[in-house]
C-alpha cells in the first residue's frame, strides 16, 4: 500500500528536486520517450545502514532473509540462513543486538519517511534464535599450517580469531584475565551484556578449535619477542583498559578513580556498594554505565576505611557482602562539559539514567578537586560554560563546588603497553595502517581500542580487515587496494551458485555480443564497493508509514533501582522480528515489489522465469520493446533501476 497524499510530507519521485513544482504528464512522456537512447539497467549499491555499520554487516541481506524476500538454500531454515549471513561479519549478534548504539539506524534511509528500522532488535532475535537452536560455526575444512597469536580476548581479538579460523589458520589466544570477554565482560555491566548469552557466543567461537591461554600478560608472563619468533603473525587486540584521571589539581586524590577501574571492580564482583555522594565526569557510554551501576549499588553508612569503594577498586579486595543489607540510595551526579543534549552517549541510555535517579548537569567545566586535611576529595570545583557561540566560554564568577565522596573520571582510555613500550605512539595507543598492520613491523597487526577507543562493533569490523590482511601476509601476497565502501557485500555470483544458476565457464575467446551466451551475467552492474545509495535515489512515496516494533523495556525507576539487574530490553517475538524486517526499504537492491512490471506501458519489463530467478535476478528487460520512457526507474522504490543502458 502506497503512502496517502496527506502523509507524503514532501516525499516525491526522485526525478524532482528542490525548486521543481510541476509533474510532467506521463502520457506525453511515454510518446516522447522513443527519442531517448537510455534503457533500464539494474545497479546494486550499498545501503547506508551497511555503510554506517562499523562491523560492515550485510544488514539489508539478513533483513531480506528474515522478511522472506531472499530465499535460503533448500532445507535451510530462514532464521538459520539469516544468522550465518549476519555472522559473516559479526560473530556476536545476540550481544551486539543488545548493546550496540546502532549507527546503522542513524544512517537508515527510512528516517526520511518516518522512524528507522529497528536493526539491532532483529539482530538480537537472530542471536537468541541461534543460541536456542545451538547453531555452530565451522572452521575451514583445511588447515594452512600457519599459526597466529592473538593478544587480547575481547570482542576484537575473538572476532579476529574467528575470521582466521574460517581461513584455516591455527590461532592461540592470550588474555591476562581469568575469563575472556575484555570490555564486553569487565567494562559493561551484566544487565546489558547477560553473562550466559556472552559466554555462549564466546564458546561458539572457541569450539572452532582455538587454543586459549588465560591469566597470561604478554609483556610480563610472555615476551612479545618470543611470540613474534614462535608464530607466523601476531595480532595485538588488548583494548584500552587503562582509564585516564581528570587532569586538574587534586585529581590524584585517593577517592578519585577512573570509569574503567570502577566498572572492572563491579564486574569482577568486588564492588558491592559505593559512597553516599558520587560525581561522574564524562558524557559517553562508559560514563552512563558508571552512573547506572552506582545507582544500582547504592551506599551504606560505614566507618570501615577498608570498605571504602576506592580501596576496593585499587586494592583488588572485595567488600563484605553482609553489609549490603543496609543499602540506601546513592546521590549520583553526572557532570559534562557540553550541554546534556550534546552528550555522545546513546539517547536511550541517557533517558534511562535520568529515570533511574541520576542528576545530569551539562555545560560544567572541572577546575579542581577540593580536598580535606587528609588529602581526600570532598568536592569537585566546576565553572559553568557558555556554548552559544559554538566555542566553550567560561562564564565569569560561575565557579561552585559539587560536594562528593567519590569522583569517577570517564573521559578517555589508553592501553596498558607494559612490555610493548616501543610501540607506544605517545598517547598510550598503537598506530596502524589501513590494513591494520603496525607501520614498519611486518607480521605485527593491531586492532580495536588500542588503535583508537571507539565501539565494540568497530573492533569487530577491524578484525575482519586485519584477518584478510594476515591471510595475504601468510600467503606472501600483496595486500591490495581496499574497496571504497569497505564492508561485507552481497555477491550475486555466490547467490547464483547456491541456486545452481552459476554462469558457464568462459573460454576467454573473443565474442561479439553476449546476450545469448550463458557465461555472462547480463544487465547487472555491481557498484556496491564504490557507492552508497542515498535517499534521493529512492521512490520514497512507495513506503507506508508503519510503526516500529519496539522491544519491551523494563523502565526501572529511581525508587526501585537498588539491586535491579534485570535486562533493560526484552527481545522481539518471531512475528515482530519479521514485521520489523519488512520495514526495510531494501535500498540498492530489488525487493520484488513488481512496480516496474506493472507500470511499464510497453510490457518490456518482465519477471524472470521462476527456475532462473533469485535475489537480484527477479526482473529483466526486453530491449526490443523498451522505448526509454523511464517510468520503471521512477517507480522503483529501492533505486535498483537506472536509465543507463546505451550511455557512452
Amino acid at each position: 500500500m502506497a503512502t496517502s497524499s496527506d502523509d507524503m510530507k514532501g516525499l516525491t519521485f526522485r526525478a524532482f528536486k528542490d525548486g521543481d513544482y510541476q509533474q510532467e504528464n506521463w502520457q506525453e512522456a511515454i510518446f516522447e520517450a522513443d527519442h531517448s537512447h537510455k534503457c533500464p539497467t539494474y545497479i546494486h549499491r550499498t545501503p547506508p545502514c551497511q555503510g554506517s555499520c562499523p562491523s560492515g554487516e550485510d544488514i539489508r541481506g539478513w533483513l531480506s532473509i528474515v522478511r522472506g524476500i531472499e530465499k535460503p538454500a533448500e532445507g535451510v531454515d530462514k532464521f538459520e540462513y539469516a544468522f550465518y549471513r549476519s555472522t559473516d561479519a559479526n560473530p556476536f549478534p545476540a550481544i551486539m543486538g543488545r548493546v550496540c548504539p546502532a549507527p546503522c539506524q542513524e544512517g537508515c534511509n527510512r528516517n526520511e519517511v518516518e522512524d528507522f528500522v529497528g536493526i539491532n532488535s532483529v539482530e538480537q532475535y537472530l542471536g537468541d534464535y541461534a543460541r536456542e537452536h545451538d547453531l555452530k560455526f565451522q572452521a575451514a575444512s583445511h588447515d594452512t599450517g600457519k599459526t597466529v597469536a592473538v593478544i587480547g580476548g575481547g570482542v576484537g581479538g575473538l572476532a579476529c580469531a574467528y575470521q582466521l579460523r574460517r581461513k584455516g589458520h591455527a590461532v592461540t589466544l592470550f588474555d591476562n584475565h581469568k575469563e575472556l570477554g575484555g570490555m564486553m565482560r569487565y567494562g559493561i555491566p551484566g544487565y546489558r551484556t547477560p553473562r550466559d548469552v556472552m559466554d555462549h557466543e564466546i564458546q561458539r567461537i572457541l569450539d572452532m578449535g582455538i587454543e586459549v591461554r588465560l591469566n597470561t600478560f604478554v609483556g610480563k608472563d610472555v615476551m612479545m619477542d618470543d611470540l613474534r619468533r614462535d608464530y607466523d603473525a601476531v595480532v595485538i587486540a588488548i583494548g584500552a583498559q587503562a582509564g585516564r584521571n581528570i587532569p586538574i589539581p587534586g585529581g590524584d586524590a585517593p577517592n578519585c578513580t577512573t570509569g574503567v577501574d570502577f566498572l572492572d571492580a563491579y564486574n569482577d564482583g568486588r564492588l558491592k556498594f559505593v559512597s553516599k555522594r558520587v560525581v561522574v565526569i564524562g558524557g559517553g557510554d562508559t560514563a552512563m554505565d558508571v552512573v547506572s551501576v552506582a545507582r544500582r549499588l547504592g551506599h551504606i553508612e560505614t566507618s570501615h576505611e577498608n570498605e571504602r569503594p576506592e580501596n576496593i577498586i585499587l586494592n583488588q579486595t572485595a567488600q563484605d557482602v553482609a553489609l549490603t543489607v543496609k543499602k540506601e540510595g546513592a546521590e549520583v551526579i553526572l557532570a559534562y562539559r557540553r550541554p546534556v543534549d550534546k552528550m555522545p552517549a546513546a539517547v536511550h541510555e541517557v533517558e534511562a539514567a535520568e529515570r533511574e535517579g541520576v542528576e545530569l548537569r551539562g555545560s560544567l567545566v572541572p577546575l579542581s578537586v577540593v580536598t580535606d586535611d587528609s588529602g581526600r576529595a570532598t568536592a569537585l570545583r566546576v565553572a559553568r560554560a557558555d556554548w552559544s557561540s559554538g566555542q566553550m566560554e567560561i562564564i565569569e564568577y560561575s565557579e561552585h563546588d559539587i560536594e562528593c565522596d567519590l569522583i569517577v573520571s570517564a573521559i578517555g582510555q589508553g592501553g596498558d603497553l607494559t612490555g610493548m613500550e616501543a610501540l607506544d605512539n605517545g598517547r598510550g595507543l598503537i598506530d596502524a595502517d589501513k590494513y591494520f598492520q603496525v607501520p614498519n613491523e611486518k607480521g605485527l597487526f593491531v586492532i580495536g581500542d588500542v588503535v583508537r577507543p571507539h565501539l565494540l562493533t568497530t573492533a569487530i569490523g577491524q578484525a575482519s580487515v586485519a584477518a584478510e590482511s594476515i591471510d595475504h601476509f601468510l600467503n606472501s601476497e600483496e595486500f591490495g587496494k581496499r574497496p571504497k565502501v569497505d564492508v561485507h557485500h552481497f555477491d550475486l555470483l555466490d547467490k547464483l551458485k547456491e541456486a545452481s544458476l552459476a554462469p558457464e565457464d568462459y573460454s576467454h575467446e573473443e565474442v561479439w555480443g553476449t546476450n545469448e551466451s550463458n557465461f555472462a551475467i547480463h544487465n547487472y552492474e555491481d557498484r556496491s564497493m564504490q557507492e552508497i545509495i542515498p535517499s534521493d535515489k529512492l521512490f520514497l512515496g512507495h513506503f507506508a508509514n508503519t510503526p516500529r516494533n519496539l522491544r519491551e523495556e523494563s523502565f526501572i525507576r529511581a525508587e526501585n533501582v537498588i539491586d535491579s539487574y534485570e535486562e533493560r530490553f526484552k527481545g522481539l517475538q518471531q512475528e515482530q522480528a519479521e514485521q520489523e524486517a519488512e520495514r526495510c526499504m531494501s535500498c540498492g537492491m530489488c525487493f520484488e515489489c513488481d512496480n516496474c512490471v506493472i507500470y511499464c506501458p510497453q510490457d518490456a519489463v518482465f519477471r524472470v522465469k521462476k527456475d532462473q530467478a533469485t535475489l537480484g535476478r527477479y526482473v529483466d528487460t526486453d530491449y526490443g520493446r523498451c522505448i526509454g520512457c523511464h517510468i520503471c526507474s521512477d517507480v522503483c522504490p529501492t533505486g535498483y533501476i537506472n536509465m543507463a543502458m546505451g550511455e557512452h
